[in-house]
């Protein structure tokens, strides 16, 4: 079992693993800097500067979960190290900001932050306020209840139990819509759920598949998934809507990651997805036009 603790103890070692990997192909993003990209774009300003703010979770064991240390680890925060990189720009020089759920858009179209890499799903309507690179992973939505449950096998078991998501994520919405019999209960991150699961507030915890495997695998035999996923979310890189330049950028650096093993080891670094989950299927980059 990986608890915060040894996730976090583990999380230094995995940034100086990652950052061997991308200075040994010979295509080192420590040597980037503003004159290698084209005058004027969020590239070369960022490189400049010398510096990014990334949002990312706090609480997703896995994916980004901040501990003791105050330091996020998980495959997120590998993901948004390996682009940060690829600006000449070094992990101890990433600002790393909590983003939840439902500030991922306001933080990126007030500025607050340069990217968002936070198990954000890409949808339709989110892309009429920001823009996405990717997707780097492709999850899907799932229910975790109490180990001795036998009711909840599934989303057509949800109705009439008392099921907790978070304010502004798709698996809210996707309950909401599409299974109205259920009472949903919102707060503000999915920590939050986990109490009321142990003490019978709620009945079920639902997000993305990836996620819940993160608090199953932390609670000793506490929790467990029901069933099987049912939705397709694919995670993206969320930046400002008008930034066509630096998506297709980003787009570029994941295609490269993708092909060059660098992505599969951000899965598998110590502290990350890969020590829980199966390897995943390299995503094919979707590289849409806004409208």
């Amino acid at each position: 079992m990986f608890t915060k603790t040894k996730v976090a103890a583990l999380g230094a070692a995995a940034v100086l693993a990652l950052s061997a990997c991308s200075s040994d192909d010979g295509g080192s993003s420590e040597e980037a800097s503003a004159g290698d990209f084209a005058e004027g774009s969020t590239m070369a300003e960022l490189s400049d500067a010398g510096s990014i703010t990334i949002g990312t979770k706090f609480d997703q064991p896995l994916f980004g979960l901040v501990g003791p240390d105050g330091a996020p680890v998980g495959f997120d925060v590998n993901i948004g190290t390996i682009i940060a990189e690829e600006l000449g720009i070094s992990a101890d020089n990433i600002n790393w900001v909590e983003t939840v759920s439902a500030n991922r858009e306001p933080f990126i179209e007030g500025g607050q932050v340069d990217l968002v890499v936070a198990t954000y799903t890409i949808n339709d309507e989110r892309k009429e306020k920001v823009s996405f690179a990717g997707p780097y992973y492709n999850a899907g939505q799932s229910l975790m209840v109490l180990a001795d449950n036998t009711d909840i096998a599934g989303p057509d078991d949800l109705s009439g139990k008392n099921v907790c998501s978070v304010e502004g994520s798709t698996p809210a919405a996707n309950i909401a819509d599409n299974y109205p019999e259920a009472n949903l209960v919102l707060f503000g991150a999915y920590t939050d759920c986990l109490e009321p699961l142990r003490n019978g507030q709620v009945d079920v915890v639902t997000t993305d598949n990836v996620i819940l495997a993160g608090y199953v695998d932390d609670s000793d035999g506490e929790f467990a998934i029901a069933g099987e996923p049912f939705t397709e979310e694919p995670y993206g890189i969320g930046l400002a809507r008008e930034d066509d330049e630096f998506r297709d950028w980003i787009n570029d650096v994941l295609e490269e990651i993708f092909e060059d093993g660098r992505w599969l080891d951000a899965w598998n670094a110590d502290g990350s997805a890969g020590t829980v989950l199966p390897e995943p299927e390299v995503p094919t980059v979707d590289r849409y036009e806004n409208s």
